[in-house]
């Protein structure tokens, strides 16, 4: 019986980065020579997203992939789209806090890979230099958890007021 008393040992967790690297890289000027005489008022859109999965055990790769589409006067100027990726060990985290991890937390440290990659490639491209605004990923997690959560609430009063 004493055995059976006592204290179980907390989870040994771990998170390390074993790796970062640039999985893939585009970038298209469709409408040169002539954009570049156009007058430089771009209207620019960023789409982000990221995506993860078990490379073996442990070890999760994450990859964050943004596209930046720059368009004057209505004709595409460019086109980036960055793919930055990372190896992470991940150990002793599971359900909500793994998946925080995954989209937030590793988010957060691939994310000014991707905004050097891309001002890198549009200033060769001899565009003027494109800085993307940052984004905290672990506050858009926990955004996008209360959605779920406030829908999933609904749901259940929808579903008993109905019956």
């Amino acid at each position: 019986m004493a055995e059976a008393q006592q204290p179980q040992q907390p989870k040994k967790t771990n998170f390390q980065l074993q790796r970062l690297y640039l999985k893939d890289l585009s970038f298209e000027v469709p409408n040169a020579p002539n954009i570049f005489k156009k007058e430089w008022k771009p209207e620019v859109n960023l789409e982000v997203n990221n995506t993860s999965s078990i490379i073996e055990g442990n070890i999760h790769e994450v990859v964050l992939k943004a596209t930046v589409t720059a368009k004057v006067e209505g004709k595409v100027a460019f086109l980036v789209e960055v793919q930055q990726a990372g190896l992470f060990a991940i150990e002793g985290i599971e359900g909500v806090q793994l998946e925080h991890i995954l989209k937030g937390v590793c988010a957060n440290v691939l994310f000014p890979y991707v905004r050097e990659a891309v001002s890198d490639v549009v200033s060769r491209g001899t565009f003027p230099q494109l800085l993307l605004q940052p984004i905290n990923f672990e506050a858009a997690f926990a955004e996008q958890l209360r959605r779920q959560q406030e829908e999933a609430q609904k749901v259940n009063t929808d579903g008993e007021a109905t019956h």
